[in-house]
């Protein structure tokens, strides 16, 4: 994984902690790019997946609770950035940064690839939830509708996020766990 550099092992702290930065920075930045991008079999019904919540949960599986949720503050005000400022993703981000950091923390689940897919698949749903209630909530629509495109919009992007989640969790993963080595 790490190519030239050999085993992390053989950086100095110093070096791995500034290599972690860059490729965390770096994993972001790709995950905010994808999320603007349409690539043949990665859309349904003109939905993607949602590449910072995925990244989101591989970042929290590995990380305390505190860090979970800033991680979810920032990705949120980054969704935001990208899209519009109105539904907000930073709460919601922040809360499934929290949540996901507190199921890892008290077991409920392992690190293992099908867990984080599911894993994926529960917190896409809950934030389109917490979209759909804020949209209900700005009272531009009715709760019908909403409820129709609540639906289409959550299944199929918690379908397509959990199915994508391997692509990014893998690589995220072995990242963190050989530089803990």
């Amino acid at each position: 994984m790490l190519g030239k550099f050999g085993k992390s092992s053989r950086l100095s702290s110093r070096s791995r902690f500034f290599l972690d930065i860059f490729l965390t920075i770096a994993s972001v930045l790709l995950c905010a790019f994808l999320s603007l991008t349409r690539l043949p079999g990665m859309e349904i019904l003109g939905i993607g997946p949602n590449w910072l919540l995925i990244w989101l949960v591989s970042w929290s599986l590995n990380r305390s609770i505190l860090d979970s949720v800033v991680a979810g503050l920032v990705l949120g005000a980054i969704e935001d950035g990208l899209t519009t400022d109105y539904p907000s993703h930073i709460m919601v981000f922040g809360f499934i940064g929290f949540l996901t950091a507190k199921i890892h923390q008290q077991r409920y689940i392992k690190e293992e690839l099908i867990s984080v897919v599911l894993l994926v698949f529960g917190m896409t749903l809950l934030s389109e939830a917490f979209i759909a209630l804020q949209y209900y909530l700005q009272g531009d629509r009715s709760p019908a509708d909403l409820w129709v495109d609540y639906q289409r919009i959550a299944l199929t992007s918690a379908v397509l996020s959990s199915l994508w989640s391997p692509v990014l969790y893998y690589p995220l993963h072995h990242w963190w766990r050989q530089l803990r080595e």
